[in-house]
C-alpha cells in the first residue's frame, strides 16, 4: 500500500483531517501589540493634550472659578471612566472590541472639534461657547467609554494561555505607548494653545489651536487602527481578535469555561434598584453631587451584578473579588495622581518659578514630565519585572500596586515640606514639581499597567471587557475624589496679590480678623477669589502644606493596608502570578 501524501509544511495528511499542533510560546511580542500601541498613543495625545488645556481654558476664557473648575474636571474624568462600563457591555454583548474602538475614536475626534469651536466663539458669546463646551465634553465622555476598555481587553486577547506570563511586560510596553502620546500631547498642545507674551499675559484665543491639534491626533489614531487591524490584530493562528461576539469560537475560551454570562431577570431588577438606592444614599446622605453619586453607585452595582452570574465557578468568583479589592485601593492613587490637571496646574501657573535651564515652561506643560518619565522608564521597569520573574523574586501584583501608593505618598510628603515656608508671596521652584512627577511616575508604573495586566489574567473571557469597565470605574471614582480634593486648594499667592490690588486684606478675611463688606465679597467672587478657607473632613485647609499632607495620609494608609492583605489576595488568585 502506498504511503499517504504529506501535505506541505502542516504535518497533515490527505486521508485524515488536519490537527493543528500545540502552539509554542513566541519569543517576542506579537505585531498586533504595536498596532494597539500606536492607536492608544494617538488617542492619549488627544486626551492628555486636551486635558493640559481644559482647566486653564475654563478659568481664563469661560471665566469660571478655580474651585468649580476642579469639580468639573473631576466629574469629567470620572464620567470618562464610568462609560467604559457601558462600552465594555456593548462590546461583549453586541458590537465586539474592534467596532467599539472605531466608534469611540470617531466620537472623541468629534468632541475635540467641538472644543475647538467653543474656543473659537467665546469672544462673541461666552454662553454659547459654554454650551458647546458641555456638548463637547459629553461626546468625548461617550467616545472614551467605547474606546478605553476595548483596546485594553484586546491587548490581553493577543496572548494565548501559555503566554499569559508576558502580560505584565506587554502592558508595560502598551503603557509606554500611552505615555508617548501623553508626552506629545502635553508638549504640542500647550506650545500652540497656552501662549503668553513677553509680559506674561496669556493669549486666551490660542486655546483653540491646542484643541484642534488634539482632534487631528484622534483622527490619525482611528485611521491607523482601521487600516492595520485585519493584518496584525489577530491570534497566532491568524483569526481576527475582537470581532463580533456572535462569531466567537469555543477555542477562544479556557477549557470548561462558560462562553456567555447568565444574568437572571431578578438580578437585573435588583441591580437597577441598587443603582437608584445607592445613588440617592451618596447624594442625600453623603452630600455628593449627582455625577459623583452616579459614579460611586455604578461601581458598586456593576460589581454586584457580575457576582450574581450563576455560571461563575468558585475560583472565578475568588479572582473577581481580587480585582474588586485592588480596584478600591487604586481609587486613592488616582485621587492624588490626577491633581496634575487641576490643583498642580493652578499652583504651576500661580505660585511657581517655572524657569528651567533658562526656559520659562508654560504652566500647562509642567505635567509633561510625567509622560516623559514614563517613556524613559517603561522599558527598564518591564526588564526589571522580567529579571525578577526569572529569579522567582517578582512581587505579586497587589504588592507592586502597594509600592505605587507608597511612592505617591512620598512625592507629596517631599513637596509638602518644600511649600511649608512659602507663605503667600514665595515661589516654589519648578524642580520640586519635576521631582514630584518623577516619583509619581515610578509609582504609576508599579500600579497602572500592572492593574491592567491583572484584570487580563484574572478575568473570565466572557466578562473581560466588562471587568475592564469595572476596573476603570475605580479610576472614575478616583477622578471624582480628585475633583473634590482639588476643590479644597487654598488661595495661592496670586490671589493675595490680586486682593491687595483691590484694596482687600484677604488674609484678614480668611482668618476672620477682618469683616469684608458685601461690595468686597462681590469683588472677590468676580475675580475668582474665595473668601473662606476650604474644609476637608471637618478640617480647615489653610495653606499648601496642609493641602499636600491630605494626599500623604490617604495614600500612605492605603499602601500599608494593601501590603498587609496581599498574602490573602495571593491565595485568592489561585496560582495567577
Amino acid at each position: 500500500m502506498s504511503q499517504p501524501i504529506q501535505a506541505e509544511n502542516t504535518g497533515a495528511t490527505l486521508d485524515r483531517p488536519f490537527e493543528p499542533e500545540i502552539q509554542q510560546p513566541r519569543r517576542g511580542h506579537p505585531k498586533g501589540l504595536w498596532v494597539l500601541f500606536g492607536t492608544e498613543m494617538w488617542e492619549r495625545f488627544n486626551f492628555y493634550g486636551m486635558r493640559a488645556l481644559l482647566t486653564l481654558f475654563l478659568v481664563n476664557a469661560l471665566m469660571m472659578q478655580e474651585g468649580r473648575v476642579s469639580e468639573i474636571y473631576g466629574a469629567f474624568l470620572g464620567l470618562c471612566y464610568l462609560t467604559p462600563m457601558l462600552g465594555g457591555f456593548i462590546a461583549d454583548k453586541y458590537l465586539g472590541n474592534r467596532n467599539c474602538i472605531i466608534l469611540g475614536g470617531s466620537l472623541m475626534a468629534i468632541g475635540q472639534f467641538l472644543l475647538f469651536t467653543s474656543a473659537s466663539i467665546f469672544d462673541s458669546s461666552v454662553e454659547t461657547a459654554t454650551t458647546v463646551m458641555w456638548i463637547a465634553l459629553g461626546v468625548i465622555i461617550f467616545g472614551n467609554g467605547f474606546f478605553k476598555p476595548n483596546i485594553s481587553s484586546m491587548v490581553g486577547s493577543l496572548y494565548p494561555k501559555q503566554e499569559k506570563t508576558k502580560l505584565d511586560s506587554a502592558f508595560t510596553i502598551f503603557y509606554m505607548g500611552i505615555n508617548v502620546g501623553a508626552f506629545l500631547g502635553q508638549f504640542i498642545c500647550p506650545i500652540v494653545g497656552d501662549v503668553k507674551d513677553a509680559g506674561g499675559v496669556r493669549d486666551i484665543h490660542a486655546f483653540k489651536w491646542g484643541f484642534l491639534a488634539a482632534a487631528l491626533a484622534m483622527v490619525v489614531g482611528t485611521i491607523t487602527f482601521f487600516v492595520l487591524k485585519n493584518k496584525y490584530v489577530v491570534t497566532p493562528e491568524g483569526r481576527p481578535i475582537g470581532g463580533l461576539p456572535s462569531k466567537a469560537e469555543a477555542s477562544d475560551f479556557e477549557e470548561g469555561e462558560a462562553q456567555k454570562a447568565h444574568f437572571t431577570p431578578a438580578a437585573l431588577a435588583i441591580a437597577v434598584v441598587a443603582l437608584v438606592g445607592l445613588g440617592c444614599l451618596f447624594h442625600f446622605a453623603f452630600g455628593q453631587n449627582v455625577i459623583y453619586s452616579l459614579i460611586y453607585a455604578s461601581g458598586l452595582t456593576l460589581a454586584g451584578l457580575i457576582l450574581s452570574d450563576k455560571s461563575l465557578t468558585k475560583v472565578e468568583t475568588s479572582r473577581i473579588w481580587v480585582i474588586y479589592i485592588v480596584s478600591f485601593f487604586i481609587i486613592f492613587f488616582w485621587a492624588a495622581f490626577e491633581q496634575a490637571g487641576s490643583s498642580l496646574t493652578f499652583i504651576a501657573d500661580n505660585q511657581t518659578d517655572r524657569n528651567f535651564l533658562g526656559w520659562d515652561i508654560p504652566p500647562s506643560m509642567v505635567q509633561i514630565f510625567n509622560g516623559l518619565f514614563v517613556v524613559a522608564l517603561a522599558v527598564p521597569f518591564s526588564i526589571l519585572w522580567d529579571k525578577m520573574r526569572a529569579k522567582n523574586a517578582e512581587p505579586v501584583a497587589p504588592m507592586k500596586q502597594a509600592f505605587g501608593l507608597l511612592l505617591i505618598a512620598l512625592s507629596y510628603f517631599i513637596i509638602a515640606n518644600n511649600v511649608k515656608d512659602l507663605g503667600t508671596s514665595g515661589m516654589l521652584a519648578v524642580k520640586w514639581l519635576i521631582l514630584l512627577y518623577l516619583i509619581q511616575t515610578c509609582g504609576e508604573l508599579c500600579l497602572s499597567p500592572i492593574g491592567l495586566s491583572l484584570v487580563g489574567k484574572l478575568s473570565p473571557k466572557r466578562f473581560a471587557s466588562l471587568l475592564y469597565g469595572v476596573f476603570f470605574l475605580s479610576n472614575a471614582s478616583g477622578y471624582a475624589l480628585a475633583g473634590k480634593l482639588g476643590s479644597i486648594l487654598p488661595p495661592t499667592g496670586d490671589k493675595f496679590k490680586k486682593a491687595q490690588e483691590l484694596g482687600i486684606d484677604l488674609q484678614g478675611v480668611l482668618d476672620k480678623t477682618v469683616t469684608a463688606t458685601a461690595e468686597q465679597l462681590k469683588l472677590l467672587k468676580d475675580n475668582q477669589i474665595i473668601s473662606e478657607y476650604p474644609t476637608f473632613a471637618g478640617f480647615q485647609i489653610q495653606n499648601l502644606y496642609e493641602f499636600f499632607m491630605v494626599f500623604v495620609v490617604l495614600c500612605g494608609v492605603a499602601a500599608v493596608i494593601l501590603m498587609a492583605i496581599t498574602p490573602k489576595l495571593k491565595k485568592m488568585m489561585h496560582g495567577v502570578k
